[in-house]
């Protein structure tokens, strides 16, 4: 009753059928470089990790600043009620 009905597979017809022959590109040489790529891939990542660094360190003044910011004020009010 909870069992799910699965659909019939139908069995494929056994034709045979020729098989073809291609002929493959040789593969490049294993002492090929990629230097041309090592210049563009390590600026990436090293203009990555400064835009990330640079992030940090404005959400941490930022975060700082507002905290001084309440610390401030709260003083300033207190001197005000004396």
């Amino acid at each position: 009753m909870f069992r799910p009905k699965l659909p019939d597979v139908p069995t494929p017809q056994s034709t045979l059928t020729p098989q073809q022959h291609c002929q493959h590109s040789p593969a490049p040489a294993a002492g090929r470089s990629l230097s041309p790529y090592a210049g563009p891939v390590a600026a990436a990542l090293v203009g990555g990790v400064v835009l990330t660094a640079l992030l940090a360190a404005l959400a941490i003044t930022a975060i700082s600043v507002a905290i001084s910011a309440v610390v401030l004020r709260s003083l300033l009010n207190n001197a005000n009620r004396r």
